[in-house]
């Protein structure tokens, strides 16, 4: 029951995902972040296998560094993004990795971006984008309260409603969400929404 949204805000952009690692009906962890922050101006929110999310977007964070590494400059948003859609398009006959990204990031020239990008290889560039079951919940309350001119605390003011409405909505709803931001001063964590924490427990 995995969720990821992001949006686009007057000057920012962010991306939220829930914290629930599962396979089948069991429950490994409720602390997994799922947002890679890919360089200092860009965020890589991801859902999927839990083997291919992990591999890919690490994958993508050290090609992103290498580049800057090699050439001194970093990769804009939109390089990024279509760099990322290549190599799952690449991909796709081969060994597909069945991850759904959203990628946000911001540059000085553009301003903040957001893109949409599944385990097909199809990209769009979006003003806010949802995958997973919570996307039902999420894309209606986005649809509904959504505007291009959003301040940062009417944008945390939406997606605390986006994540109360996944949370009463949906059967299995993940607990505890992760909120990461980027902006001209650059990508990181800004919040969590818990509602349980993991209890550490040692056998004797």
């Amino acid at each position: 029951m995995e969720c990821v949204f992001g949006l686009v805000g007057k000057g920012f952009a962010l991306v939220v995902a829930d914290s629930s690692a599962v396979h089948s009906i069991l429950v490994h962890k409720s602390n997994e972040d799922k947002i890679m922050i890919l360089d200092s101006h860009k965020l890589m929110g991801a859902s999927g296998e839990a083997g291919d999310r992990a591999q890919f977007t690490e994958y993508i964070q050290k090609n992103v560094a290498l580049y800057q590494f090699r050439n001194g400059i970093p990769l804009t948003t939109a390089a990024a993004a279509n760099f990322t859609r290549g190599e799952l398009a690449t991909a796709l006959r081969k060994s597909p990795y069945m991850v759904n990204i959203i990628l946000a990031g911001y540059d000085k020239e553009t301003g903040p971006s957001l893109y949409f990008i599944d385990y097909i290889a199809s990209m769009h560039k979006v003003d806010k984008a949802a995958f997973g079951y919570g996307s039902y919940f999420s894309l209606a309350m986005m649809d509904r309260h959504y505007h291009s001119n959003m301040t940062v605390e009417e944008a945390i003011d939406l997606v605390d409603k986006c994540i109360i409405e996944i949370r009463s909505r949906l059967v299995v709803a993940p607990p505890n969400f992760v909120i990461k931001i980027v902006d001209d001063k650059g990508a990181r964590e800004y919040a969590w929404r818990e509602s349980i924490k993991d209890a550490h427990i040692s056998a004797a």
